[in-house]
């Protein structure tokens, strides 16, 4: 199937690792161009070469996005570099797993707010250039108990945001969803220091999935491809969980 993204130029914050790295793989696969942002500049310098083989436009820029003023500029340096803004891809987490201030406020600068901000920027491009998609990735941490409140409380926090988003800019031909993935696994990522400092844990979790593993990154990297793309033109609004049903409930 042709999802209609050649040529587009699409935006994803923390595309350096895991589920943005894929997700920008895979766009970049269709034709798309992507600019991408992370914080460590060794694996989005890495990220970027592997893109750029590809034959594609490519922006990078190392952004802390709970900065404000450093996201604004990449996403204006983005906008600048590709031309437009089609395609938003809000990935950034803090990983706020303590519940204090400090797991709370890198929750909130982070997880939720730097989605906010980015999502209110871009909006107004693409409505000037006739519109656009936009995703938020949660968590199904976000639709039950049991994650660390700062964590659950901002992924949930990400679902209303995406329906209430998506009615607000409708008429303005601007698409909002959102991917709840459940625990995916890669390399240096939470769940590989997970399993080398907490067996028990790694393997209760991997006992309440019934696929018996952990998804990966391109799993969930190909989900948000579809939803963002034209293809996906009627889908807006929607919350669409990818975890193999380890989530047991009905939303």
């Amino acid at each position: 199937m042709d999802l209609k993204l050649e040529g587009r130029n699409v935006v994803i914050t923390g595309g350096s690792k895991g589920i943005g790295r894929a997700t920008a793989l895979a766009m970049a696969s269709e034709g798309a161009n992507v600019a991408i942002c992370a914080r460590g500049k060794d694996a989005l310098q890495a990220t970027s070469s592997e893109l750029a083989i590809l034959g594609i436009n490519v922006f990078s820029r190392s952004t802390d996005v709970a900065n404000p003023e450093e996201l604004t500029a990449f996403l204006n340096e983005s906008r600048e570099s590709l031309g437009s803004v089609d395609i938003l891809i809000n990935n950034t987490s803090g990983f706020g797993m303590t519940d204090d201030e400090a797991g709370w406020k890198v929750s909130i600068d982070v997880d939720l707010m730097a989605t906010v901000r980015a999502t209110q920027q871009v909006i107004p491009w693409m409505e000037e250039s006739g519109g656009g998609s936009i995703i938020h990735v949660s968590s199904i941490s976000g639709l039950e108990s049991g994650s660390p409140p700062a964590y659950a409380a901002v992924k949930a926090a990400l679902l209303n945001y995406t329906k209430t988003t998506a009615n607000l800019v409708a008429s303005k031909n601007i698409r909002v969803n959102c991917v709840a993935p459940g625990s995916i696994y890669f390399k240096d990522g939470f769940w590989d220091v997970v399993q080398e400092n907490d067996k028990d844990m790694f393997d209760s979790i991997i006992a309440s999935i019934p696929f018996g593993r952990m998804g990966t990154p391109e799993e969930i990297a190909d989900v948000i491809t579809f939803m963002a793309s034209p293809r996906a033109q009627w889908a807006s609004g929607a919350t669409l969980v990818v975890d193999g049903v380890q989530h047991k409930g009905i939303y």
